[in-house]
């Protein structure tokens, strides 16, 4: 009997723990096992620990060290992103500025405000590329916008936003604004799937707060950060104690928090070789599923998108089997966000491109990652071929 090759396309749902990180992760948990909080000597290792980890956190995005928050993952750095910034600036103004397709960490918490807290949202459209236009961002802001929540790269489609142009729209609404001291809106920036991928300095990029998580980075699940610019005020969404200066309570996984900052260390250093590596196989895919596959359609920009990104709907397949034979066949994909693969709903991402129900429903999400390599892609593009083939009944 053959043996099925086996092939996993699936990275921007969660990558595979780096062994480097492992072994961080197996050494702490051995050696520095106490409660930070605890002011013996076990205790101090512990937050030693923490500190080291969040100086190489800080060094990475380019920021101090006391303005990194760690979290349990990134849909809680976004959860304490919009409802923290929203809950402690609310007498400055209750308007909050974000796109039709964040992640649903985002959406939700924008919807929950909106529905049980009296904010007003505006969710601005994007292009058919899926890319927001900055000007449209400019329209958005009020007198009582107190923050701009946009992703970097999105999850689904890979179009990765201008966000350097839009921090200087804000930046410079903030000028013109006659108020005197802290001055919103504040601009927030999910920047999960860009990490390891594009720069993520926050002085570049312009952004006041910044999310990102483990599992998109070869690094531990259960693990994220959020950066938080100085002077920027959070109500905490957990109660219970004073951890992470006092702005996210819970007893800190030391030995995953080290092993978060030395994934994030390790996927900024070897960002620009893998970078291109991956364009160069995910323009190969393109080319070729564009050629082999009639009624096949690239969504999202084709150039402006995350290196590792090949997001296609296909005319007369439904995607969600088309997935399912691809994993019979031993290659795994997904259909969209993990975070929303349950659901029967279609993606709210590919509705907000304008695309019709055929088109929506006949999507699969590639993702490439460390361990693809061509062989792997031409194995998969001949199933493809052959499955979307069947499916139609044309074979």
């Amino acid at each position: 009997m053959n043996k099925i090759k086996k092939v996993y396309l699936d990275y921007a749902g969660t990558t595979p723990m780096d062994t480097q990180v492992k072994r961080v992760i197996l050494r702490y948990m051995d050696e520095s096992w106490g409660n930070s909080s605890s002011v013996h000597e076990y205790g101090r290792k512990a937050s030693e620990l923490i500190d080291q980890s969040r100086i190489k956190v800080a060094r990475v995005l380019g920021c101090k060290d006391h303005e990194i928050i760690f979290t349990g993952s990134g849909t809680e750095s976004d959860n304490l992103a919009i409802l923290g910034i929203a809950r402690a600036y609310k007498k400055l103004g209750n308007h909050i500025v974000t796109s039709k397709i964040e992640h649903p960490a985002v959406l939700q918490a924008c919807r929950y405000l909106e529905e049980n807290e009296g904010f007003k949202l505006t969710y601005v459209s994007v292009d058919s590329r899926g890319l927001v236009n900055p000007d449209e961002i400019s329209k958005s802001l009020t007198n009582k916008t107190i923050l701009v929540s946009i992703m970097y790269a999105n999850n689904e489609i890979g179009t990765i936003q201008p966000i350097a142009e839009i921090a200087k729209i804000i930046k410079e609404r903030r000028d013109n604004k006659k108020t005197v001291g802290l001055r919103v809106p504040f601009f927030h920036t999910d920047a999960c799937q860009a990490a390891g991928a594009l720069n993520i300095k926050i002085n570049n990029l312009g952004v006041d707060l910044m999310t990102l998580n483990g599992s998109k980075i070869y690094g531990p699940k259960a693990t994220g950060c959020l950066s938080v610019k100085r002077g920027i005020n959070l109500i905490p969404i957990l109660l219970g104690g004073l951890q992470e200066m006092g702005r996210r309570a819970g007893t800190e996984n030391q030995a995953l928090i080290a092993g978060f900052a030395e994934a994030l260390e390790l996927s900024d250093q070897s960002r620009g070789k893998e970078s291109t590596r991956l364009t160069e196989l995910r323009d190969y895919a393109v080319y070729e599923i564009k050629k082999k596959i009639p009624g096949s359609h690239l969504n999202g920009d084709q150039k402006k998108r995350l290196p590792n990104n090949i997001n296609f709907s296909f005319e007369g397949v439904d995607g969600e089997m088309l997935m399912i034979k691809l994993d019979q066949a031993g290659i795994m994909v997904s259909t969209g966000s993990a975070c929303t693969t349950t659901s029967t709903e279609p993606s709210h991402v590919l509705e907000a491109l304008g695309l019709g129900p055929d088109l929506v429903n006949g999507n699969i999400r590639i993702t490439l990652g460390r361990q693809t390599n061509k062989k792997d892609i031409d194995h998969v593009l001949k199933k493809l071929y052959y499955i979307v083939g069947k499916l139609r009944k044309t074979f």
